[in-house]
């Protein structure tokens, strides 16, 4: 067994106080939004709260966990996330697969009308108008089609595609199976690191969007809870429907910031440790070419 050198143990010494204080500085803001969600008013304004919860308090997440239009709006965004991801998915896996075979017509020509709409779009009102002539609005399809396909997410799926053995697509066909029987029985079972990436990276980005919501939906009980939390924070809603007194209206004012941010970010963090031994291999087997 060979030794590491002085000069090796040394530069992983380095390295590790370096990545542990990119670590603290990353993890600190988050780390300060908890604490002031959980503190008292006057000790928020005099900038007392640091890592530590001081004056706790809970008065503004009890004002908002007893809005039902909280959890209505809750449920909305759950149900948004999960039917546009899964939009989204099909849609991209299907495009990217197509776009992996370097034999197809045409090709050239579906990857720059992708990587056009990356660069330009037809804007916010001919985009509304389409949408209300559709039909779409007040809908959930007015959230998942217009943003059913990322650019970006659909070239890695294309490049890690790419970069499958096409030995394994042929004895398939040879086999017998069909175009999409190879895709469903044997790319994407080998696709999981890729697939799992691009679930987190859509969900992530649906669960945090709120304009469109707040563009395509009349009804407060259509919306989602990005744009509760959103009028919570413009005095709109919430705090005062729940009948909250002026204290009360004064504490949720110093903290509902930190409080919306807490409750925005939750379920990322809870669903993302299990998928996040798939990212990093998802997004490099999908960028790199062998």
């Amino acid at each position: 067994m060979i030794r590491p050198s002085r000069s090796y143990r040394v530069f992983q010494g380095v390295n590790g106080v370096v990545l542990t204080l990119v670590v603290l500085v990353t993890l600190y803001p988050f780390a300060n939004i908890v604490a002031r969600s959980f503190s008292g008013e006057r000790q928020i304004r005099a900038g007392e709260v640091t890592l530590w919860p001081k004056g706790f308090n809970l008065t503004t997440y009890e004002i908002v966990f007893k809005d039902a239009m909280f959890w209505r709006n809750y449920g909305n965004t759950v149900l948004y996330t999960v039917v546009s991801t899964a939009v989204a998915m099909v849609l991209t896996t299907c495009y990217a697969y197509v776009l992996s075979k370097r034999h197809l017509k045409g090709r050239g020509l579906l990857v720059g009308i992708a990587v056009f709409t990356m660069f330009f779009t037809g804007g916010l009102i001919p985009n509304y108008v389409l949408i209300t002539s559709l039909g779409l609005k007040n809908t959930v399809w007015a959230l998942a089609v217009p943003n059913a396909v990322s650019v970006f997410n659909l070239l890695v799926m294309k490049a890690f595609f790419e970069s499958l053995p096409t030995e394994l697509e042929e004895a398939a066909q040879i086999d017998g199976l069909s175009t999409y029987g190879i895709l469903l029985r044997i790319v994407l079972p080998l696709s999981k690191a890729v697939v799992a990436t691009m679930v987190l990276f859509y969900s992530v980005s649906f669960w945090n969007s709120w304009f469109g919501a707040f563009l395509y939906m009349d009804r407060s009980e259509l919306m989602p809870v990005t744009v509760y939390l959103r009028n919570l924070i413009a005095g709109a809603t919430g705090g005062g429907n729940a009948g909250a007194t002026t204290e009360q209206l004064t504490q949720v004012a110093a903290n509902i910031q930190a409080v919306t941010i807490v409750l925005t970010a939750l379920p990322i963090l809870c669903v993302y440790p299990f998928i996040q031994r798939y990212f990093v291999s998802g997004v490099m087997l999908g960028a790199v070419k062998g």
